[in-house]
């Protein structure tokens, strides 16, 4: 009997554990390793994201293949396949973390390494990587014991947004994405001044004016509401009123200010006042590339001496071939002294934000 490693992300460790959990699947370029493999041998399920030990399962079978999907919904890369008994399947708040005390010091791959090393990682790169059969027996001694005792190793918020899958349709079918986490943002935006926080209310303020509902990332509020407090609380959403998948809205919702109308995003706008110009531009692509029908008016906000920079960034190659069309046609360019210009006008009000395309710099157009 031999031990092998069997990957799994939180995407596919939920899919496994919603079907009937007797088939295994690993992509094409595990075939040759695949087939070294027979009945008796043990798979030791880890997940990864999460760095945790979450199962143990017999290998039933010599390998086949089959495409019936069953890790995806269309288009199942994981085809190499095994039929396998789960002789423990932990679920998530159970499964062991990699780090703990448990097994660190005993794993001939981590006991010299300490806890804050990748160096470990090496060993768990890939699924059906060959365990030493003293490291395979321990994993599965330590995740028998914990099927029966189910000691609890509470999920941080951080790991509980990684079981909110982020997978996206595509001819090729469907496609893990990373949809990157802004929880911190605030922090070191708005710790090096208040120019980001003052500009974003700017925007807010002149949205709200010219007849739009306004959305502000929930990090940013309590910065924003110190200048900007809506005429009444229907302005400020609490939530996207947007009929979009998990992982648009994911994307959507981390942008600096939209301005909506009738349950759609009229125009977005990014604001990037030291931060990377790439991170806005980034955002920016990722929305129009998971809506590439969608007709939002996008713009980056900066300080006029990035203005250069900014208009060459949005004529890079990568921007330029999107399916949507080059980003250049659809995303312009404001300072920061145009919007507080336009903030100050005291016909704002009787105003449409038509107005903006009068201050907007399109890259095409410029001479930067």
């Amino acid at each position: 009997m031999a031990y092998y490693i069997d990957l799994f992300s939180p995407e596919t460790y939920l899919a496994f554990s919603n079907s009937n959990r007797d088939i295994s699947g690993f992509k094409e370029h595990r075939r040759g390793i695949a087939a070294e493999i027979k009945p008796g041998d043990k798979f030791i399920c880890y997940m990864t994201k999460l760095s945790r030990l979450i199962g143990v399962l017999e290998v039933c079978s010599n390998c086949f293949i089959d495409n019936h999907p069953i890790f995806t919904q269309s288009n199942d890369p994981f085809l190499v396949r095994f039929h396998v008994s789960p002789t423990v399947w932990l679920k998530p708040e159970k499964s062991i973390p990699i780090n703990n005390d448990i097994s660190w010091k005993r794993l001939s791959f981590t006991k010299n390494l300490s806890l804050n090393s990748c160096a470990w990682t090496n060993k768990v790169r890939g699924s059906l990587t060959k365990l030493s059969d003293e490291d395979g027996e321990y994993l599965e001694k330590i995740l028998t014991a914990q099927n029966k005792e189910l000691k609890n190793y509470p999920l941080s918020t951080a790991d509980e947004k990684k079981f909110s899958p982020s997978l996206i349709n595509s001819e090729a079918g469907q496609i893990a994405v990373s949809i990157p986490d802004d929880e911190n943002r605030s922090f070191h935006r708005h710790g090096v001044g208040t120019e980001h926080t003052r500009i974003q209310s700017l925007l807010a303020k002149i949205g709200e004016a010219m007849g739009f509902r306004i959305w502000i990332p929930f990090a940013d509020r309590q910065y924003v509401s110190k200048i900007w407090t809506p005429i009444d609380d229907k302005i400020l959403l609490k939530h996207l009123p947007l009929n979009y998948n998990n992982v648009t809205l994911r994307t959507i919702e981390n942008i600096d200010v939209l301005c909506i109308r009738r349950n759609a995003i009229i125009r977005a706008f990014e604001i990037e006042h030291s931060t990377s110009i790439y991170s806005g531009l980034l955002r920016m692509a990722d929305l129009m590339s998971l809506q590439p029908n969608l007709n939002i008016k996008a713009h980056i906000v900066s300080p006029f001496i990035r203005r250069g920079k900014v208009l060459q960034k949005i004529s890079r190659p990568v921007f330029a071939l999107m399916e949507s069309g080059p980003m250049s046609e659809s995303c312009s360019y404001l300072s920061y002294d145009t919007i507080t210009e336009l903030g100050a006008e005291k016909n704002l009000s009787h105003m449409n934000d038509s107005v903006l395309e009068n201050y907007a710099e399109y890259a095409q157009e410029s001479d930067f």
